[in-house]
């Protein structure tokens, strides 16, 4: 076997399989049954601990805690009794190291695929404002600071889908997939610290102590500290109570390991704030030597009231390095808690209020209906590919199947979350995925028609295709980083699954795929790549009808617009304009279902409605939620049809509260900047790549089908009754995806447009610009078919939010297809006036492919240059 073909299975098998380690188990395990077996060392005296502990259960405390509990009466060390094989950083307090080693292993217990609130429920609770202002504005401007605070302390790379909402006027509901509040009870205090950080100084002479008198200006505070031994020691000192600074000097905090072991939270000032820290220990380096008494000043840091560090000055010299470190030898996860909130900061202080379980926020028959729609789009495109390319299907099949698979384990290994709008994407990911295969094996088509053997068609094949691959990718990925970058929550956590599923498709491509063909073609199976050519000498004339296209195609964007602006109060769902909460109690011995509500919310016209289960946690007592649009008496329309259709529910009303949107502005201010930033991004890229006239073609063809994707779905919804024509948090990930999808399917035929120009330099703009559109017409329509098969299966098969999710995707897929052939290539032919010689002049290099030789490279650039 060639080394080019092992070092590619080699890399496979490595990356793959990396994937599939972060993905097992994929289903959580009972706690309570998973630690019966768990330890390695001293079983015996394990099963006789773990007796002890399941006393403290019949109490009601959870066995989580029990252990913990039991552990700290005993005054025993789990890690060294009987979890020596827990990869842990050693931590010296023992208390410490326990709760450390608990929380390990419940971690361990759960499935590494993580369900979102739709497929599999999770907790939530309420944090209320403290103090709430008297004023209605200004508790209005805290809570809204405070909800997109807890979203970045929860979210930071936005792939954990929680809900943040605000409730009334001084409560904001957290709705967490995936988290045991028994498990983990001070996950809501973690998220309510203010992390107000103070920068104080210590007094030089005095400390607390018996008789000492506290001096004026200063309280007395206690630094808890370790020993070597991990003991614990409180250091007491006289801390000045007006700070010298706060955390508005910050940048920047993160997690460090210690000098002595531990970790520490590293603080990285800002410019100004560097300074300002750099002249407070000036003073006390300066008052150091005037007393001539090195290290008798310090600088405490003090986060929330209570007393960090007692920092002193390095030899007696100031710290100017634009940073600082808060010590106290942390465990790992504190350490990052600790920066997460720093980074987040509250300026108000909030309350845990009401815990809850809730249930899945889809209808049990919609999930299946849904998974059953996913699967078999996804089997359709399986079915299609093999079918048309044979052999060469089955490889596509297979890497891009691999391909899904490193998806789901990095989107796993950085705390993903799998909702049912996600499992679409990734169905339909999976139809844009096979177009690098498809533009390969298209190649490789040419290639064998010009009479070459398989060997040299396969290598000829990626050799033409992997500019285009390259370029198609790279556009896609920069409106990927670009939302990572200026995005937030959802949009960030799209821009992050973008990157990897561009990752992982290219690798599939031009790894997995390449090994595979080699493989076949060396052992002689792979003659040719299918029976059927299609569309291969197309020779339509595009551009002949390009100004009446043109012209239609705006038009009907103008009216898409103009059904938006008109329907502006309707098309927003409960998501980005909020709603009424209703909370009711009814007979648990004749629940009503999900799916039975929203059945009678469609039938009687009740707008749109979100029902979902709780139950306060401690309790067996269920709650129906149900959030409604704020049309005036649609509450009191609802309980009536309610109490109405299940009169033996006996439904009572408890509560009527509004809610705030679960899609805040700032997420959708950074979603509209994001795209505008990755048009600028791709313009600039195209331009340099290739040249400005066809960075406007890509500019402007992306533009057009986001404005037609959105016109229409309003369109169709609003007066046709095709779909909700409603937009909700999920649907921003479909115009973003058809972003990326309108983006690499203009590349594409630029690409073979700039060839085209070289391989023919006598013929005209107009003729190279219809032969390349015909030269890439079987790819557009296959990859767009396969994208299309994926889309309709859901559309039709689908429930709920996958419908309209699927709705506006097949929209932007006919218009991605539209726009690569009748917007995007008239705009670059246009713009050259239609002059071959204006595009030849404005190149900023002369592009070269890999298949030409060094004699025509030569030849074609003339005497003077070669």
């Amino acid at each position: 076997m060639k080394s080019s073909i092992i070092w590619k299975l080699i890399l496979s098998v490595v990356i793959v399989g990396w994937a599939v380690l972060n993905l097992l188990p994929m289903e959580n395990e009972d706690f309570d049954t998973f630690i019966q077996t768990r330890a390695t060392a001293h079983q015996d005296e394990y099963q006789a601990f773990l007796d002890r502990a399941e006393g403290r259960v019949d109490d009601g405390t959870p066995l989580f805690l029990a252990i913990k509990q039991q552990a700290d009466e005993e005054n025993l060390d789990l890690y060294h009794e009987f979890f020596p094989d827990v990869d842990l950083v050693y931590v010296k307090n023992q208390e410490k190291r326990n709760n450390v080693i608990m929380n390990v292993l419940y971690e361990e217990s759960r499935g590494k695929l993580h369900l979102g609130l739709d497929l599999a429920g999770g907790v939530a609770f309420t944090l209320k404002l403290k103090d709430t202002p008297e004023n209605a504005a200004a508790a209005k401007v805290q809570l809204k600071e405070a909800v997109e605070i807890i979203q970045s302390r929860i979210n930071g790379l936005g792939v954990a889908e929680p809900v943040i909402r605000e409730v009334g006027n001084n409560q904001i509901e957290v709705q967490l997939p995936g988290l045991d509040l028994e498990k983990n009870p001070e996950a809501a205090d973690k998220l309510k610290k203010p992390a107000h950080l103070e920068f104080r100084l210590v007094h030089r002479d005095l400390v607390p102590g018996p008789g000492v008198t506290t001096p004026v200006g200063y309280e007395a505070m206690i630094l808890e500290d370790e020993d070597d031994k991990g003991n614990i020691v409180e250091r007491p000192y006289f801390v000045k109570i007006i700070p010298e600074a706060t955390g508005d000097i910050v940048d920047r905090a993160y997690p460090t390991t210690g000098m002595y072991g531990g970790f520490e939270i590293g603080l990285n000032f800002t410019s100004e704030g560097g300074e300002a820290f750099a002249d407070m220990t000036r003073k006390i380096a300066a008052e150091d030597k005037a007393r001539n008494a090195l290290g008798s000043g310090k600088m405490a840091i003090v986060l929330d009231g209570k007393l960090y560090s007692a920092l002193g000055l390095n030899n007696g010299e100031p710290i100017t390095g634009g940073s600082a470190r808060i010590t106290g030898r942390f465990s790992q996860i504190e350490a990052e808690e600790l920066a997460n909130v720093l980074n987040n900061p509250l300026k108000f202080e909030l309350e845990v209020g009401e815990k809850y379980v809730i249930s899945p926020t889809l209808a049990s028959d919609a999930r299946t209906a849904s998974i059953e729609a996913c699967l078999l789009g996804a089997g359709l495109v399986v079915a299609f590919m093999i079918f048309y390319y044979l052999l060469a299907g089955v490889v596509s099949v297979a890497s891009v199947g691999l391909s899904v698979v490193v998806v789901l384990g990095v989107l796993m290994s950085v705390g993903g979350t799998l909702t049912l709008p996600g499992i679409a994407a990734l169905v339909l990911t999976i139809g844009m995925a096979v177009d690098a295969n498809i533009l390969i094996f298209e190649r490789m088509r040419e290639e064998l028609t010009a009479g070459k053997n398989p060997k040299n068609a396969l290598r000829g094949g990626y050799e033409k295709a992997f500019s285009t691959i390259v370029d198609a990718n790279i556009t896609t990925l920069i409106t990927a980083g670009i939302l990572i970058w200026l995005g937030a929550g959802p949009v960030k956590g799209f821009g992050v699954t973008l990157a990897i599923g561009i990752g992982a498709s290219m690798f599939g491509a031009l790894v997995i795929s390449r090994f595979l063909l080699e493989i076949l073609v060396s052992v002689g199976l792979l003659k040719r790549i299918s029976l059927f050519g299609f569309l291969n000498k197309a020779k339509f004339n595009f551009l002949r009808v390009r100004r009446p296209a043109f012209i239609c195609s705006w038009c009907i964007v103008a009216l898409g617009i103009f059904a938006v602006a008109t329907h502006m109060n309707h098309i927003l769902g409960i998501d980005f304009r909020g709603g009424v909460e209703i909370t009711m109690d009814f007979d648990s011995a004749h629940r009503p279902s999900i799916a039975e509500i929203d059945s009678l919310a469609e039938a009687n016209d009740l707008g749109e409605i979100q029902a979902g289960f709780q139950s306060i946690i401690g309790t067996s007592n269920e709650r129906l939620k149900l959030q409604i649009d704020t049309a005036e008496g649609r509450a009191e329309q609802v309980v009536a049809a309610l109490q109405q259709a299940f009169p033996d529910s006996q439904l009572t009303k408890l509560s009527e509260s509004a809610v705030g949107a679960t899609v805040s502005d700032s997420i959708t201010r950074n979603a509209f900047l994001s795209v505008a930033v990755a048009l600028v991004g791709i313009l600039l890229y195209v331009a340099l790549r290739f040249e400005f006239g066809y960075g406007i073609g890509a500019v402007v063809a992306t533009v057009h089908d986001v404005l037609m994707s959105i016109g229409l779905f309003v369109v169709v919804g609003q007066y046709f009754g095709i779909g909700s024509g409603q937009f909700t948090a999920p649907m921003v990930a479909a115009i973003l995806m058809i972003v990326g999808y309108s983006i690499n399917d203009t590349i594409v035929v630029f690409d073979r447009i700039r060839e085209e120009l070289d391989l023919n330099p006598d013929m005209n703009l107009f003729d190279t610009v219809n032969l390349a559109i015909n030269r890439t017409l079987s790819r557009t329509l296959l990859t767009s078919l396969t994208t299309l098969m994926a889309a309709i299966a859901l559309y039709i098969f689908g429930a709920g939010v996958v419908i309209d999710f699927a709705l506006i995707f097949i929209i932007g897929i006919l218009t991605g297809t539209f726009s690569s052939i009748f917007i995007a290539s008239p705009v670059f032919f246009w713009w050259h006036k239609g002059s071959r010689q204006h595009v030849t002049e404005r190149h900023l290099t002369r592009p070269t492919y890999e298949w030409e030789t060094t004699t025509r490279r030569a030849r074609d650039a003339g005497p003077d240059k070669a």
